[in-house]
């Protein structure tokens, strides 16, 4: 593979992992209050015990009488969120880093080496074209010829004659 197709590969790596490690901040990171006039995100029932902040009873519940609280799930184990973005973050630096790399290896050249490059392979080109003309203007040729003599062919089996 060349150069310029490994820098697009980690190029692509690059943005997969900052987009992998944006996105595990946004996701683990604490809701934030905006505002004081605002309820606390972590605390939806600011006074659990004033009468006015508890929910209205629902029509059956005072029926049925104290429910049991549901049945909760088993609790799932606890990831390490504070190494996660180490280790992303990691990550991120050392794709720089072979991206810096890579960028490192790429050969250096001057504006006038790249100019007469570019015209030296504006010269193969020009040559390559007339070739590719000449070949062109030969197939034509034998074309035609294969044209008349099967068109000589097919005049001598529709005339019954045999050929010269």
């Amino acid at each position: 593979m060349d150069i310029i197709s490994q820098l697009q590969e980690q190029l692509n790596e690059m943005a997969m992992v900052a987009v992998n490690t944006f996105g595990t901040l946004q996701r683990d990171a604490p809701p934030v209050r905006l505002s004081s006039s605002y309820p606390d995100p972590l605390n939806p029932n600011p006074n659990p015990d004033d009468p006015a902040s508890q929910p209205p009873p629902a029509p059956g519940a005072a029926a049925a009488g104290a429910a049991p609280p549901p049945p909760q799930a088993p609790p799932q184990p606890a990831l390490d969120l504070a190494e996660q973005p180490k280790a992303m973050s990691h990550a991120l630096v050392l794709a720089a880093k072979k991206f810096d790399a890579l960028v490192a290896a790429l050969p250096l050249s001057s504006e006038e080496d790249q100019l007469k490059k570019i015209q030296e392979l504006q010269a193969e080109n020009e040559d390559v074209g007339l070739e590719l003309q000449k070949q062109l203007e030969a197939a034509e040729l034998e074309l035609q010829q294969v044209e008349v003599l099967f068109n000589e062919a097919t005049d001598n089996c529709i005339n019954m004659k045999k050929p010269d």
